[in-house]
């Protein structure tokens, strides 16, 4: 009797260690699972599911509402047709700008675009760009008649008018410009167009935007940021979904070569801003 009830002890103590062996292989495949952070959005890519992407909705000309009031701008529908080339739906998310990160981290959506350029340690180790849409960085915008522009060391001795907290007017010191204070870009513009300044520096697609809405200025980019100091933006998502990056990648490098990048970038800023200068 005692060697019967010992057998059976021994034996649920055997079934009891395959029960809890077992659990634990479940827990652990779902904690892979987990682990492997956006198999569910490679998976809903290559089942030709939606992709939920994060933007501002009031940047233009990147991302805002038309006179219509439907969502578009640059980066709007650069991630259209993305989309299209996945093969996938797109719901964009509309978020401030302050709270865009964190509603990636929380996971409110998939990827972000909205001009994020990763140029932080912290930015970079956490989170992923794919292949650049657009680049921006310094420029010079003068008369068009004012031929002094050879080269950057030409501004030296000459007025910029520029913020004094821009990293622009620190640009412009550094090559020797004398800086005229103003409270931002459109009080810039005025007064070069007024001759109380001879340049203003600002970024190379805020200056893009502004010639395209007033062709007439009189006014023109004399000197671009050499490509070493030029950022790129792109479609930014959460670290550790390589396979995800790559199909954005090469739907975006489709994308250049068949010209429709080229093509938004001058619907939307009369130029190509995707392409490295």
């Amino acid at each position: 009797m005692k060697r019967r009830t010992l057998l059976a002890l021994a034996a649920s103590t055997l079934l009891l260690a395959a029960c809890g062996q077992s659990t634990s292989d479940t827990d652990n495949n779902t904690t892979d699972s987990a682990a492997t952070g956006g198999s569910d959005l490679l998976q809903r890519i290559n089942n030709g599911g939606t992709i939920n992407v994060g933007t501002e909705g009031t940047y233009p000309p990147f991302t805002y509402h038309d006179k219509s009031g439907k969502l578009t701008g640059y980066d709007v529908e650069v991630t259209r047709a993305v989309a299209d080339k996945l093969g996938v739906d797109v719901e964009f998310k509309e978020t401030q700008w302050d709270a865009m990160l964190a509603g990636l981290d929380s996971k409110r959506f998939d990827m972000v675009a909205n001009q994020v350029s990763l140029t932080t340690p912290e930015r970079k180790a956490k989170y992923d760009k794919a292949m650049a849409y657009s680049w921006s960085g310094a420029v010079v915008l003068a008369p068009t008649d004012d031929n002094r522009y050879g080269s950057w060391e030409d501004l030296k001795g000459l007025r910029t008018a520029q913020s004094l907290s821009s990293n622009y007017g620190e640009l412009a010191e550094r090559y020797g410009a004398e800086i005229v204070p103003v409270d931002g870009m459109a009080q810039a513009i005025q007064l070069v167009k007024q001759d109380r300044a001879d340049f203003t520096m600002n970024d190379n697609l805020a200056v893009l935007d502004y010639l395209k809405k007033f062709p007439d200025a009189a006014l023109e980019i004399k000197l671009t940021a050499p490509a070493s100091e030029q950022r790129g933006s792109g479609l930014v998502l959460i670290k550790g979904d390589d396979a995800v990056v790559a199909k954005l990648d090469e739907a975006m490098a489709e994308l250049a070569a068949d010209g429709t990048l080229t093509k938004l970038s001058e619907e939307f800023f009369g130029a190509d801003v995707s392409q490295q200068k």
